[in-house]
């Protein structure tokens, strides 16, 4: 009797040892990133007597392993939460971008000033003053143009650069998860190695939701399946066995992206953000270009219908095409056809002007230069009511998981003192066992 009860009071402290390394270990790691709370799973011993069939003599407490306190659905949410978060989030930067590289440029102002300047000529067709104003009111619209598709370009490169470094990254994260699966494909189930590489994979796979959205498959031995886009998208991860994820530019600044040359569409994390962000640069480029080219166009147009100050016919006062390539194509007031077709040089008939200004303002470029302001500035605003949205529900999302998985430092410092007591109830138990012993061998 006093041998069993030194062996269960000997496997109770065993028990309570490693109760209490566990709690330490959740405490030391409180505030480590992607640490899952655990707890030592106990179970009893029991062994057959050897003095009466059926007798059982009990033989007290083993750990057989150790237990994250994870949720697989709550980290699912938090990944696809997390998806839609940062490509919203990113979304919204590259918008703002946008907006201020379009609205700093100012080119509503510089046609309205253009306008302004054609109305001033008008009342003295001659004066070179006005002439001069006026081409400086044109060279200054021109340049607010090329200001506008520069910053747009310069939009275009950082999405394009941090879309670049972020495929990068997945890669990295993608060699990460393939070495965490080979390990895990070795690693003692329960164990402690098992439940540290665990951890990894799930932080692994949150960083990588950040990226793009994935799906995930986990075998039994914990190792993990990682496809790209979705169920049906190319596999990132599998076994030790990754596909490198490339990204492809087009002529118009958009991306794309492949993983192991197999096209894959990416709907959340950065990549996705970063995507959409330049195909609104393309658009917004597009109707600048547009918009320059009409400009130009009406100008050179009207120009070529009348004749400048010395009665030869208008040549145009724009070249180029687009935002990035319309400039001035004289620095010669002269060349100013005010005058309609045929008149004399130095004639005080601007009706060829008055058409100029006419055909500019029936062209609405105010107009349709303040309606892209109007549409960019909206979707700022809509884009930023969702992002919001979606970050509260991520937040609220990544709480709940802490909730049920996170350390916390109460509960521990209950459960020091709840091990610790089974501890010391388990050496006194010992203490008696070893009493029983003393108190038989001097009755002998």
């Amino acid at each position: 009797m006093a041998s069993d009860l030194l062996t269960i009071a000997a496997s109770g402290t065993r028990a309570a040892r490693s109760a209490l390394d566990v709690t330490a270990q959740n405490i030391a790691n409180a505030s480590t990133e992607g640490y899952i709370r655990r707890t030592a799973q106990m179970e009893e011993v029991a062994g057959a007597s050897g003095f009466r069939t059926n007798d059982i003599s009990l033989s007290g407490v083993r750990v057989a392993g150790v237990n994250r306190n994870a949720d697989a659905f709550r980290q699912a949410e938090v990944r696809r939460t997390n998806s839609d978060a940062t490509r919203a989030s990113t979304e919204l930067n590259g918008l703002k971008d946008i907006e201020s590289a379009v609205e700093q440029a100012d080119v509503y102002t510089a046609i309205v000033e253009l306008e302004s300047a054609l109305k001033q000529l008008g009342q003295d067709p001659v004066d070179p003053s006005l002439r001069a104003a006026t081409l400086a009111a044109a060279d200054a619209l021109a340049g607010k143009f090329n200001i506008a598709a520069n910053g747009l370009n310069a939009v275009t490169q950082g999405e394009q650069f941090d879309a670049s470094a972020e495929v990068d990254q997945a890669n990295v994260l993608a060699g990460e998860l393939a070495r965490i699966n080979q390990r895990l494909a070795r690693a003692g189930a329960g164990s402690s190695d098992q439940s540290s590489l665990l951890d990894q994979r799930d932080l692994m796979l949150e960083k990588l939701s950040g990226i793009a959205n994935i799906n995930t498959t986990f075998a039994a031995d914990g190792t993990v399946t990682v496809n790209l886009g979705g169920p049906t998208g190319p596999a990132l991860v599998s076994g030790n066995n990754t596909s490198p994820l490339a990204m492809t530019t087009a002529a118009d600044g958009t991306i794309s992206f492949d993983v192991g040359g197999t096209a894959v569409s990416v709907s959340g994390g950065s990549l996705s953000g970063h995507a959409l962000a330049l195909q609104e640069v393309a658009n917004v480029r597009g109707k600048l270009d547009t918009l320059a080219a009409s400009v130009a166009d009406t100008v050179n147009a009207a120009q070529a219908a009348g004749v400048d100050l010395d009665g030869a016919t208008g040549t145009p006062l724009f070249t180029g095409t687009t935002a990035a390539t319309i400039a001035l194509a004289t620095t010669d007031g002269r060349a100013i056809a005010t005058a309609p077709a045929g008149a004399a040089a130095g004639s005080r008939d601007a009706s060829n002007l008055t058409a100029l200004s006419s055909a500019l303002e029936t062209g609405g470029a105010a107009d349709r230069m303040n309606s892209l302001l109007f549409d960019i500035s909206s979707r700022v605003s809509g884009r930023q009511v969702t992002s919001e949205a979606l970050t509260t529900i991520a937040s609220s999302a990544r709480a709940t998981l802490l909730q049920q998985s996170g350390v916390d430092l109460d509960q521990e410092a209950a459960n020091l003192i709840r091990f610790q007591q089974a501890f010391q109830a388990s050496g006194r138990a010992m203490q008696v066992a070893t009493d029983i012993f003393d108190t038989l061998i001097g009755i002998g």
